[in-house]
């Protein structure tokens, strides 16, 4: 695993990255809602000269039933070049991969052959719960010292979810990350400002009010997660909680800047309990505290209850439902995925307090059942969900599948999964690529995508 030269997908900047070279295969992770089949990360072929472009090349089941593939990432990236902690013979090579439901972790190594990865390790739940004392692991990135994994239970399936760091070498997995966790008990995302020392953890929920779907005594009661933690990133203990009030639930995925020295970074809450809108909140540094306000907000759109789903019919309208979001390398576009209403929105963040609509294409819907080009005018359900930019920030790929417990309660129906890709203009605004156009098998539905030799939403960087 160890180079005699660093790695040639690490980059010290995001600016140096956003010259890296094409993409040419995606890794999505796949999951069968039955838990009848295995999961599978499958391999997409993203070369536009290649004859099975847009097309999946090779899937790798998993060794076991029901482990519910969702996010996943690399070992290593360019955090490896940080000086505080200095890996730069290290290599981007293996992806980890989490079961949410089983909490078994997957090591997948993807050389000689990106387009035929192979298992080399199962973590099996056992020694996640006996090593790191945490379950459900959920969210993958590849840090300074190691792998941290968001995990959103204890051992036990109960509060707290927490942090845990995994060796990136042999994937021994080394212990809790926290030293004092103060008042946090829920956990979804973490990400952190390398520039500044802090780690940032958002909220969900705890997997009895989400295994089985959003349990709606909860959600009405406003007890999913609303908060934000900052915690000192070296010392592993809790400095501050933000709290965007309980209305404003399902504070979900975090994206920093990715230029070390601004201070700053963008959360999605997916619904709000008044009017059902969604929300872009802004954290930022005011003197010596951290502070947050809403600088977009995204509102329902009235619809005929008889298309809605029962958990909406008595409201008459779609929320937006942002369950996902994703900045470009150069902190100028941030993407937004409205998994209910169909869009997936780009906004100008250059001024990050006073954003700008740009782009907006609509697919899929609650309602709207938007189709694509390809899809030769077919209805078409699920929505943008996971959302993933190309390091030059001229391509933008997503999937349609949320949750396999929750998709069911909006699309009573069933997912049929998909995966599109957006052409991205230089100065904003988003049109389809029409020969790109992926219909999953019946059996599984596609969740995160991981772009070969990194993506917007995989590295950090420690130089501007």
């Amino acid at each position: 695993m160890s180079t005699w030269k660093p790695d040639p997908t690490f980059y010290p900047s995001a600016r140096m990255a956003g010259s890296a070279p094409k993409e040419t295969l995606a890794y999505v992770a796949s999951f069968d809602p039955s838990r009848q089949i295995p999961d599978s990360i499958d391999v997409i072929d993203l070369d536009p000269t290649s004859a099975g472009y847009g097309s999946i090349v090779n899937r790798i089941a998993m060794p076991n039933l029901g482990d519910e593939l969702h996010h996943f990432g690399w070992n290593a990236c360019s955090s490896c070049l940080c000086p505080n902690a200095p890996h730069s013979h290290m290599e981007r090579r293996y992806l980890v991969v989490p079961g949410l439901r089983s909490s078994r972790i997957h090591i997948l190594d993807t050389k000689p052959d990106p387009r035929q990865p192979k298992i080399v390790r199962v973590l099996e739940p056992k020694e996640v719960a006996d090593k790191a004392g945490y379950s459900r692991p959920h969210t993958i990135h590849c840090g300074p010292e190691g792998i941290y994994v968001v995990a959103l239970a204890n051992a036990d399936g109960e509060a707290p979810g927490g942090i845990f760091l995994m060796n990136h070498e042999t994937f021994d997995i080394l212990g809790q990350w926290e030293i004092e966790r103060g008042p946090q008990q829920l956990a979804y995302d973490g990400w952190w400002h390398l520039g500044f020392d802090t780690m940032v953890t958002s909220e969900w929920g705890l997997p009895t009010t989400f295994e089985n779907g959003l349990v709606p005594e909860v959600l009405l009661g406003g007890k999913y997660g609303h908060r934000l933690h900052f915690w000192d990133l070296h010392t592993r203990r809790h400095k501050q909680v933000l709290d965007f009030g309980s209305e404003n639930q399902l504070v979900f995925e975090l994206r920093p800047a990715h230029n070390p020295t601004r201070a700053y970074g963008f959360v999605n809450s997916v619904i709000n309990l008044n009017d059902l809108s969604s929300s872009i909140w802004m954290w930022y540094r005011d003197d010596d505290a951290w502070a947050a306000r809403k600088i977009i907000e995204i509102p329902a759109e009235p619809a005929d209850p008889d298309v809605l789903p029962p958990l909406l019919k008595g409201f008459g309208a779609v929320p937006p439902l942002v369950t996902d979001i994703a900045l470009s390398l150069d902190d100028r576009f941030l993407y937004v995925s409205c998994w209910g209403t169909g869009d997936l929105r780009q906004y100008d963040v250059s001024d990050p307090q006073n954003p700008k609509l740009t782009g907006c294409v609509r697919i899929g819907g609650i309602a709207a059942r938007a189709s694509h080009p390809q899809a030769s005018g077919r209805s078409l359900n699920g929505g943008p969900q996971m959302v993933e930019v190309s390091r030059d920030g001229k391509r933008v790929y997503f999937t349609n599948s949320l949750y396999g417990a929750i998709d069911e309660q909006f699309y009573p129906s069933g997912i049929n999964g998909w995966m599109v890709k957006l052409d991205a203009g230089p100065d904003g605004g988003l049109a389809f690529d029409e020969r790109f156009f992926i219909e999953w098998p019946e059996t599984h539905r596609p969740h995160q995508i991981r772009l070969e030799g990194g993506d917007c939403s995989s590295d950090s960087f420690c130089y501007p």
